[in-house]
């Protein structure tokens, strides 16, 4: 189906192999010294390198480049051969030892980035539930939500192309850079409230049928503490946004030069996967603490649970431990060198395989300078395989946008589940999903060795699946239960829409306290106002309402004094069970659809000259904030507040959160934008491969090499 059992011409067996870094280096040496008659036991080599450390150490501490060496050694050097002399060892500055050269390796390398990758993962989900639950909250600006919510995409998209063109010469530096400025973005988002209280203004009401009591006012009372947080978390979003490129731009691309040509993708979906997980992490420790609308009806219920610097506490303590965290990867990151043992050999053979781009790109050689980075931007917009595959990348991010934002709203309304269990679901089931799907697409792409070709294909393919997968989800939703005044009636005495009817028009109950209650009759209430009830009484740590003016049928059953009971708190159960087969569902589309993740990150570094790598990322990650993550999470909220049936409108005249929605619309709206995005990806896709198929054929610059001994290839040319 793919080819990715063909090999690139030109490419070497230890390359294809995946051959280590380490292992790489020090093979064809040692190999040299044992057929001159070396012993084994010796190991040269591995004391050379040892040797070694003193002087580069000394070199590293008082910054001299090995300029005469290195010209020496250019020339003393048989054709063929690597200039290794590059290379550094792993220590702090001039503190070079023995014991930290096992370590100076892309592995231990990945043990400390990855840690990285989930702490800003963490805070990353930390983020978003604290940003939705501080939206319902506080009643926000339209330039305030949008600075809450784009502040992050909007930073990383202007840095994105100065990190990825002027930090490709020191990647290190800005990896360390980088795990600095996620702890201190970590501390800016902790800061305003670790002991601040919720001042916001409460109205404390009865929620039975009685005349409304209001405590206090339309008071602002939480103004102070709202422009503290948002100053703080706007920065603080910003600086994370800032700390994130380097890691996803400069790492991916320090990894490639470290590892061999059909390796990566390991590497890269390893790297993926972990930074989802922390994602879904940072959902899982934020859903505990995320408020409960329904219920909370009385000042003394907002205040006791929520607002307390207890509760505070708990919920900014995980910014904290993320950005400790963070710092803990300060020193190991600083040890690592810009060159690892055998990178310059890996350089090499990559160098050597046939590209996509034309043969003058080759050697093409840029500076530090404004206009040598405007020539190169101007080189790789000439590039549609780059455009499509990065508007490909933008597409698929769509869907995990989908997923964080619309899936816990989705399973809460449409399963009946509380917010909490919800958002814990959300992220402890559904967004893993993505990174499994991330880590298989990876190990796939490289245990198949595939070609430029074969990748794209591979992404098409998988689209094709989870596109699939997706129209079955839209036949796994539950029927609506019956609401009073939204689509049912009140047996008939009332109107669709409005919630007021003859049996409780004089409650005078407001619609800006959502406390379902279930009646006897099967239908659910917005509020035991709403109900008629008149009274409640505590059962079992329980309140039950009774002399329901707007419930007359259903099962009669009396409580231990023998009163009859009307209605009971929550919501009427859906007699659903389809929960099970959806989580199926989702998780497998999530799954086909992580497939495409690495491929297209694999694919955009194959199609670019080596030294335009890290700047074609930083292009990609531009497109995709422009497409993707910027207007991305404005059109999955836009469209679920279309399939909004009530809305809160309290006293004071603010439109509040949504209480009720449209099931079977959300359904619709949920799948149909993932469709379209699948869609598009497939569409990009197929452009860029029919693009890329065109040019490789067109192509005269590059010879077709299918022999790979050119010693062989030489005797064959002899024997004709």
């Amino acid at each position: 189906m793919f080819e990715g059992v063909a090999r690139h011409p030109g490419s070497q067996d230890e390359v294809s192999r995946g051959v280590e870094p380490l292992e790489a280096a020090r093979a064809q040496p040692a190999k040299d010294r044992r057929a001159k008659g070396t012993p084994k036991s010796s190991k040269p080599g591995k004391k050379h390198r040892y040797l070694r450390l003193l002087p580069e150490a000394l070199i590293r501490f008082g910054g001299f480049r090995k300029r005469k060496k290195a010209k020496k050694s250019s020339v003393s050097k048989k054709p063929g051969e690597v200039d290794d002399s590059l290379e550094q060892p792993c220590g702090l500055g001039c503190l070079v030892s023995t014991c930290c050269e096992c370590c100076n390796n892309i592995r231990c390398f990945m043990i400390f980035y990855c840690i990285l990758l989930i702490c800003q993962g963490v805070v990353f989900g930390l983020i978003d539930v604290s940003i939705g639950d501080f939206q319902k909250e506080y009643q926000l600006k339209t330039i305030e939500k949008l600075a809450l919510e784009k502040s992050y995409d909007i930073s990383s998209g202007l840095v994105a192309i100065f990190i990825a063109f002027y930090g490709d010469r020191k990647k290190v530096i800005w990896f360390v850079a980088s795990s600095f400025l996620i702890g201190l973005g970590s501390l800016l988002c902790a800061f305003p409230s670790i002991n601040e209280e919720n001042k916001q203004s409460k109205v404390g009401i009865e929620d039975i049928c009685e005349e409304i009591k209001v405590v206090s006012g339309c008071q602002s009372s939480g103004i102070s503490f709202q422009s503290k947080y948002l100053s703080f978390f706007i920065l603080g979003q910003t600086v994370q946004g800032i700390a994130g490129m380097p890691l996803y731009i400069l790492g991916i691309t320090f990894i490639d030069e470290n590892v061999a040509t059909h390796s990566a993708g390991i590497y890269l979906g390893i790297a993926e996967c972990t930074s989802m997980i922390g994602y879904a992490l940072g959902y899982v420790l934020g859903a505990p603490l995320v408020k409960v609308p329904e219920n909370a009806t009385s000042a003394t219920n907002t205040t006791v649970n929520n607002g307390s610097p207890e509760w505070l506490w708990t919920w900014w303590i995980n910014f904290l431990f993320a950005a400790v965290v963070a710092w803990c990867t300060l020193i190991p990151l600083s040890c690592f060198p810009n060159n690892m043992p055998g990178s310059t050999r890996i350089k090499a053979r990559k160098r050597k395989q046939l590209h996509f781009f034309d043969s003058k790109l080759k050697d093409l050689k840029l500076g530090t300078s404004i206009k040598d980075l405007c020539a190169a931007l101007w080189i790789l917009m000439k590039n549609p395989v780059l455009i499509c595959l990065a508007l490909s990348k933008a597409t698929e991010y769509l869907v995990i946008i989908g997923a964080s934002e619309f899936l816990p709203i989705y399973l809460e309304n449409q399963f009946i589940l509380t917010p909490t269990v919800a958002t814990t679901l959300a992220g402890l089931v559904l967004i893993p999903g993505g990174a499994l799907g991330q880590l298989l697409g990876g190990v796939i792409v490289s245990t198949l060795e595939m070609s430029c070709k074969a990748l794209m294909r591979f992404i098409m393919v998988t689209s094709v699946i989870s596109l699939i997968l997706f129209v079955f989800i839209i036949f796994v939703r539950c029927n609506p239960v019956q609401f009073a005044g939204i689509n049912e009636d009140y047996d008939g005495t009332g109107q669709l829409g409005n919630l007021t009817a003859p049996c409780n028009e004089k409650c005078r109950c407001s619609s800006s306290i959502y406390s379902s209650i279930c009646g006897r009759d099967d239908i659910e209430y917005f509020s035991p106002c709403f109900a008629g009830c008149t009274y409640s009484k505590a059962q079992n740590q329980k309140k039950m309402y009774y002399n329901c003016s707007c419930i007359k049928e259903g099962l009669i059953t009396a409580d231990a004094e023998g009163d009859f009971i009307d209605a009971r708190p929550g919501k009427c159960d859906a007699k659903c069970y389809k929960l099970p087969l959806f989580i199926a569902f989702i998780f497998s589309t999530l799954i086909f659809s992580g497939f495409s993740g690495v491929p297209i990150v694999l694919a955009i570094t194959r199609v670019v000259p080596d030294k335009l790598r890290s700047l074609a990322l930083g292009v990609s990650y531009v497109i995709l904030r422009i497409f993707g993550t910027i207007p991305g999470p404005s059109i999955f909220k836009m469209s679920g507040e279309t399939s909004c049936i009530l809305r809160d409108v309290n006293k004071c005249g603010h439109t509040g959160r949504c209480w009720i929605y449209n099931k079977t619309k959300m359904a619709f709206l949920l799948v149909g934008i993932c469709f379209l995005c699948k869609l598009c990806t497939i569409i990009f896709t197929t452009i860029a491969f029919f693009i890329y198929k065109r040019r490789l054929n067109e192509n005269t610059d590059v010879p077709d090499v299918t022999v790979k001994n050119p010693k062989v290839k030489k005797k064959e040319e002899t024997d004709l």
